[in-house]
């Protein structure tokens, strides 16, 4: 697994409810990060030290009140792109066949533009994963920029995130917005069709620090 597969992995786990074992998980969350590039893992490695520092319920409300009271610190991608409109559903049908496409089943009570579920794809297929990051780099970029302004330690995840996507992030508000208009640079988002399947949909890799989504709602 690479350096930033890494990164999404552990993001995508910490972005998650904390429930009641996170604190168990935190060993090989930061095991994982020793193979992380530095800026991510310092990012990350601040949060699970803030995180740890707190009791499960204390984590639990903080989670609670970071992401499910403002439609601002939405976890879900599609409503940045479509709001609450028809074409989300049309976009929740796209994200299921793409995950299909590249072999990964979706299944279970999230919606498949959740966050983490993006995460663990971007990190199990790195390239088209990039390529899905970069559509919505314009939601995660104003969602790392609202986390950053109401003082939460989400915003370095968040900012973890974004150094594992090509060019810089933008410093403002209005630049994230300009980037949703515009889209990225083409150059960034990699040669051929968006999404285009590189072949078979490939194995779990046998070097996954924990079970993946999928096989945690099976457990």
């Amino acid at each position: 697994m690479t350096p930033d597969a890494l990164v999404r992995l552990v993001a995508g786990c910490v972005l998650q409810y904390p429930g009641d074992h996170f604190h168990d998980e935190l060993p090989r969350l930061r095991a994982a990060l020793a193979g992380a590039p530095a800026e991510p893992a310092a990012l990350l490695g601040s949060f699970l030290d803030e995180a740890g520092a707190s009791t499960p319920i204390e984590l639990c409300a903080a989670y609670t009140s970071t992401f499910d009271t403002r439609n601002r610190r939405c976890l879900y991608l599609t409503w940045w792109t479509d709001g609450d409109t028809r074409r989300r559903g049309l976009s929740l049908v796209r994200l299921k066949r793409i995950y299909r496409d590249f072999g990964l089943e979706f299944t279970g009570e999230e919606l498949p533009d959740f966050l983490p579920a993006a995460l663990e794809f971007a990190a199990l297929r790195e390239r088209a994963g990039t390529e899905l990051l970069q559509e919505h780099r314009a939601g995660l970029e104003l969602l790392r920029l609202s986390l950053t302004e109401s003082g939460s330690p989400y915003a370095r995840v968040l900012e973890a995130v974004c150094t594992t996507l090509p060019g810089p992030s933008p410093e403002t508000r209005a630049e994230a917005k300009a980037l949703a208009r515009n889209g990225p640079p083409q150059e960034l988002v990699g040669a051929g069709s968006p999404l285009e399947p590189f072949g078979p949909g490939i194995d779990r890799p046998s070097d996954l620090p924990w079970p993946t989504l999928a096989e945690r709602r099976t457990a």
